[in-house]
């Protein structure tokens, strides 16, 4: 879960630097998450490339290149104002925070559980399940618990 901690605070800091791209290591895991952020519309493009920048065709990532491979985030903005706020991490080292659908039910519905507080419109919620890295509704939808890794507004 250390990963969740690194595309957090990269995402974050390259907003308040008012950066237009960002790169991030390539794992499974920052993939999926930066797949969240671009379907919920928080960056504008997701592209894969070394540490020198975006990939003009195509390169396989192998085990000879895995340490230069990139995912590159072009972060969006709205009337120069950054459209993501702040990213924060919910499950931590010494906490990992798990919910059953009906519990994400309820933070979905923008009620509060436990110490977790719900949603607000604008918000979104990173949530780890048996099918892969998905937002809080598109688990709901699907009936599915999990993890919460993150949350942006």
């Amino acid at each position: 879960m250390v990963g969740v901690y690194d595309i957090c605070a990269r995402v974050q800091n390259g907003f308040r630097a008012r950066l237009g791209r960002i790169a991030i290591p390539e794992t499974k895991l920052n993939l999926s998450v930066s797949r969240v952020l671009y379907s919920q519309g928080f960056v504008s493009s997701v592209t894969r490339g070394t540490h020198l920048g975006p990939d003009d065709n195509y390169t396989p990532t192998t085990n000879l290149n895995v340490a230069e491979r990139r995912l590159w985030l072009s972060l969006k903005y709205y009337q120069d104002q950054p459209v993501l706020r702040a990213m924060k991490c919910i499950t931590k080292p010494s906490r990992k925070v798990n919910c059953n659908a009906n519990q994400l039910q309820i933070l979905a519905s923008g009620q509060p559980w436990g110490i977790i507080k719900g949603i607000i419109p604008g918000e979104i919620m990173v949530v780890s399940t048996t099918k892969g890295i998905l937002e809080i509704q598109e688990a709901v939808k699907l009936g599915l618990g999990g993890t919460l890794l993150a949350r942006a507004n």
